[in-house]
C-alpha cells in the first residue's frame, strides 16, 4: 500500500460518523415531534447512548449492522485487511455488550435500534418502529431490540 492509499482510507474512516447519522437524525425528528425530550450522547453513561430519556429512566442505541455486526443481510465480513476488520468489531460488540450490562445495573432500560430496521431490503415501515419505540419509552418493560424483518 503506498501513502496515498493510506491517506484516502484514513479519510474515508474519518468521513464515518459516530454520532449524528441519518438514522438518528430521524429517529431523534420523529421521537421530538411526539413530545419526547431526551439528552444526547450522555457521556457519564456507559456507552454514551444515542438518546437518554431520563424522565424515562430509558437509553436508547441506533446501531450500524456493519459496526456492530448485526446478524442481518447488511453485515457482511470485509475481504480486505480482514484481522484488522475482525479485531475492531469484535471489540465494538464486546463493548456494546459491556455498556448494556453496566446500563442495566445501574437501572437504566436499553432499547437497540438497528439500521436494518430502517433501510435496505428487511426495513420495517418507519411509522411502526417509531410507535414500537415510543410504546417502549412510555412503558416499563427493561428491553427492546428493533430489527429489520
Amino acid at each position: 500500500m503506498d501513502v496515498h492509499d493510506a491517506a484516502t482510507r484514513s479519510r474515508n474512516m474519518a468521513a464515518v460518523k459516530a454520532s449524528h447519522t441519518k438514522p438518528e437524525l430521524q429517529i431523534r425528528k420523529a421521537l421530538h415531534a411526539a413530545g419526547l425530550r431526551y439528552r444526547l450522547h450522555v457521556k457519564d453513561l456507559p456507552g454514551k447512548p444515542d438518546l437518554v430519556f431520563p424522565r424515562f429512566r430509558a437509553v436508547i442505541f441506533v446501531n450500524g449492522c456493519f459496526w456492530h455486526q448485526h446478524d442481518c443481510h447488511l453485515f457482511k465480513w470485509p475481504a480486505t485487511r480482514e484481522e484488522f476488520w475482525r479485531a475492531k468489531i469484535v471489540r465494538n460488540v464486546a463493548n456494546d455488550e459491556r455498556a448494556i450490562a453496566g446500563l442495566e445495573a445501574a437501572g437504566w432500560r436499553v432499547a437497540i435500534i438497528w439500521e436494518c430496521a430502517l433501510k435496505g431490503k428487511a426495513r420495517i415501515e418507519f411509522p411502526t418502529a417509531m410507535q414500537r419505540l415510543i410504546a417502549w419509552i412510555q412503558s416499563d418493560e427493561k428491553a427492546i431490540t428493533i430489527r429489520g424483518g
